[in-house]
C-alpha cells in the first residue's frame, strides 16, 4: 500500500526504511529537506492515491496539533490520519473528533523500539475503530517484530497512546531499580567487578531483560559511567502516568518514586536537603555543611 509519513527523525526515518523493505511505498515529508521526499504536506497529499493514509511522527503537543490541522484541510473524506508520536491520549480524542467532522478517520499508535526498531521491529499499540485499524494493518504488520506478538489493537481512540504511556511508566520504574542496584554495588568494597555482576544476570535470572542488556552495553563503553553527569530528563509519559493514576485512584508507588528521582537528579544543591540538614542540626545537634 501507499503511505504518507510526516517526520523523518531518528524514529520516523528508520520506520520509512523498514516499511519500504516490506514492499510498501512511502512518501516522506520532513522540515529538513535533506531527509524529505517532498517539499510540503500539500505535495505529499497530492502524490498519494485516495483513499489516503498519512502517518504523523512529530513531537507531541503543538507540532502534532499544527500538522493535524493542516492535514485536515488537505485530506478528503475517507482518508485516515495515524498519530504515531507520543501524544497524550486526551489529545487523541480531540484530534479524532476534529477529523471526524470532515469525514477523516483517526488512529493513535504508541510506538516502542527506539534506534533498534529498524532491524528488530517496533512494538505497536494502536487505538481506533476496527475499520480504520484494518486499513492501516499492512503498515502495522510491516513495522512489528517478527513472530506472533509485538502489536495490539488496544481499544478505541486513545487506547494506543494510553497503553504506551503506561509502558513508559513501567520503564521508568525498571530503569530506576537497575540504577539503584548498580549504585549500591559500586558503593561497597567487597564487590570488585560490578559490570560483570550485571553481565552475569543476563542469563538465567528473573531480572534479565533488554534494559539489562543495554545497561551492560553502557558499562562496556564506560565501566563506571564516569563520563556521564547524573542528570535524567523526562519526556512527559511518566508524569501523565502518575496523573492518570491519581485520576483513577490507582496506587503507583514505584513509578511515582522513579519520576520524582528524576526530578531530584536536576538539583545540584537540593533545597529540601537544606531543610533536612537544618532540622537534624536543630533537634539533634548533627553537623551541617556550609557553602564554601
Amino acid at each position: 500500500m501507499e503511505l504518507g509519513l510526516v517526520g523523518l527523525g531518528k524514529m520516523g526515518g528508520n520506520m520509512r526504511e523498514r516499511i519500504r523493505r516490506a514492499g510498501h511505498t512511502v512518501i516522506g515529508y520532513d522540515r529538513n529537506p535533506d531527509l524529505a521526499d517532498v517539499h510540503s504536506l500539500e505535495e505529499l497529499v497530492g502524490k498519494l492515491k485516495g483513499p489516503r493514509v498519512v502517518w504523523v511522527m512529530v513531537p507531541a503537543g503543538a507540532a502534532t496539533q499544527s500538522t493535524i490541522d493542516e492535514l485536515a484541510d488537505l485530506l478528503s473524506p475517507g482518508d485516515i490520519v495515524v498519530d504515531g508520536g507520543n501524544s497524550r491520549w486526551t489529545d487523541d480524542e480531540k484530534h479524532a473528533e476534529e477529523l471526524a467532522a470532515k469525514g477523516i478517520g483517526f488512529v493513535d499508535c504508541g510506538v516502542s523500539g527506539g534506534v533498534w526498531g529498524l532491524e528488530n521491529g517496533y512494538a505497536l499499540m494502536y487505538g481506533g475503530s476496527a475499520e480504520d485499524v484494518a486499513r492501516v494493518q499492512p503498515i502495522f504488520d510491516a513495522l512489528k517484530p517478527e513472530g506472533e506478538f509485538g502489536s495490539v489493537h488496544a481499544g478505541k481512540v486513545g487506547a494506543g497512546h494510553f497503553a504506551k504511556m503506561v509502558h513508559n511508566g513501567i520503564e521508568y520504574a525498571m530503569m530506576q531499580a537497575y540504577a539503584e542496584g548498580w549504585e549500591l554495588l559500586e558503593k561497597v568494597d567487597s564487590v570488585t567487578d560490578v559490570r560483570e555482576v550485571f553481565r552475569s544476570w543476563q542469563e538465567g535470572t528473573v531480572i534479565r531483560s533488554w534494559l539489562l542488556d543495554l545497561a551492560v552495553n553502557a558499562l562496556d563503553e564506560d565501566e563506571h559511567l564516569d563520563q556521564l553527569r547524573g542528570y535524567a530528563s523526562d519526556s512527559g509519559e511518566g508524569r501523565w502516568t502518575v496523573e492518570a493514576a491519581i485520576d483513577n485512584a490507582v496506587p503507583l508507588p514505584a513509578i511515582t518514586a522513579s519520576l520524582f528521582a528524576r526530578f531530584a537528579s536536576r538539583q545540584d544543591d537540593s533545597p529540601q536537603m537544606k531543610m533536612i540538614a537544618a532540622l537534624r542540626n536543630q533537634f539533634g545537634g548533627h553537623a551541617v555543611e556550609t557553602k564554601k
